[in-house]
């Protein structure tokens, strides 16, 4: 079946809202698919902002300073999905997501390199002090001095949650000559000569670099604290690109200050401001060879290219053939298009019962069900229904009055 071209809601209806300055990619790829209302904002917006202006929006684009709350998926009465042009989805309630039927994706892959180089150019400047000599530099202060500065070569780097970027970063440090050991939750398998260690101290004990990729949750937050920075190697040096919550900054700047660790490298923090010339402050400002960045792990014309497509495209595939793929709520179906049929997509509340009362509706109506798909999670089922064309807008009627559900579409 050729790619289709038409869904049954008129393209130019479909609004679509970009925030804090998605890549033009995106825009250009929906526009490029027919969808012309597509409105694109350089900043985040507030909740009380949002509130307003999601009324009427069909999909939502955002990255990560934009926070989609419970009173703000109450407000969106149209709201098919959410894209998150992000690796995370943690600005999102999936929760309340999940019980709306909004679909939640995300590009968990495409910034991967952007953050594994710059851990590297960090460590790089960081154990030769060039942050420090920069700032001499600078001032006009000449400071041509080989004490204190190291090669990457030799030296361990230590790796803290081995996943799609802390994987990219162990391959980039070999190929510099460094030893590498990890740790991760989940037992991992090593690619080339990595090896895994049984517990955070044991990778920290040893690593003259120790770079973070782990996610914000309850068992991260202040994963590195005052308790586990005594264990660190006497003048090893920190750098954090994961999440803000991960590092305890005022016991970090403590050890810092005190010598016990040599430098730092950090772009994510607690609390980050709203826009571009905000204030901000860490406890970690004005500390001799440190490194501070305002969230641009990812930030590259590459990333956010990769990003645009990426998520544009799983957006524009759930809204015109049902595809869940990389959803954090409505459960994942990957289906292939039917030929001669128009396309129904159910979303329930997950109790015994549904898929029965819809196969019972239709089958008493005389509607033939060509194909079939249905996945669930705790809360909801995903169904998608592949029907006669000729009957599709009875099935479309039934299938509304079916018990528990939460919201239905025609796709085509």
């Amino acid at each position: 079946m050729s790619d289709l071209k038409h869904t049954s809601y008129p393209k130019e209806k479909v609004n679509i809202l970009l925030l804090e300055n998605i890549s033009d990619k995106a825009v250009k790829f929906f526009k490029d698919a027919g969808y012309t209302s597509v409105k694109k904002l350089s900043g985040a917006l507030t909740e009380e902002q949002l509130i307003k202006e999601i009324k009427d929006v069909h999909l939502l684009g955002i990255r990560s300073k934009t926070t989609i709350s419970a009173k703000v998926l109450e407000a969106a009465t149209k709201l098919q999905a959410i894209g998150c042009f992000c690796i995370g989805v943690n600005q999102v309630d999936l929760t309340a997501a999940t019980k709306k039927g909004v679909v939640v994706l995300n590009a968990p892959y495409s910034n991967t390199r952007s953050v594994a180089e710059l851990v590297i150019g960090s460590s790089i400047m960081l154990i030769r002090k060039i942050i420090d000599k920069n700032k001499a530099a600078h001032e006009g202060v000449w400071m041509k001095d080989a004490k204190g500065s190291f090669e990457l070569r030799g030296k361990t780097l230590g790796i803290i949650g081995y996943g799609n970027i802390g994987t990219q970063v162990s391959i980039l440090a070999e190929a510099f000559g460094m030893k590498v050991v990890f740790y991760d939750a989940v037992t991992k398998l090593p690619l080339g000569n990595a090896v895994a260690r049984k517990t955070i101290k044991d990778v920290v004990s040893t690593a003259d670099i120790i770079t973070l990729h782990v996610p914000e949750n309850d068992t991260t937050k202040n994963l590195i604290n005052k308790n586990i920075l005594k264990h660190f190697k006497p003048g090893s040096i920190l750098i954090n690109y994961a999440r803000g919550e991960v590092v305890d900054l005022e016991a970090l700047a403590k050890s810092l200050k005190e010598g016990a660790l040599g430098g730092a490298a950090i772009d994510v923090y607690p609390w980050e401001p709203e826009k571009n010339g905000d204030q901000f402050t860490t406890p970690l400002q004005n500390l001799p060879n440190v490194i501070l960045t305002p969230h641009i792990g990812g930030s590259t014309e590459e990333a956010q290219m990769n990003i645009g497509d990426d998520v544009s495209n799983k957006l524009y595939q759930f809204l015109e053939k049902g595809i869940t793929s990389g959803s954090h709520t409505v459960p994942s179906l990957s289906l292939p298009p039917q030929e001669g049929t128009h396309r129904i997509l159910h979303i329930h509340r997950n109790v015994p019962g549904v898929l029965s009362a819809i196969n019972t509706q239709l089958s008493k109506n005389k509607i033939n069900i060509v194909a079939q798909y249905l996945k669930t999670n705790e809360e909801i089922g995903y169904v998608v229904l592949d029907v006669d064309r000729k009957l599709s807008t009875t099935a479309l009627k039934l299938l509304k009055e079916v018990k528990e559900t939460i919201k239905v579409r025609v796709v085509y």
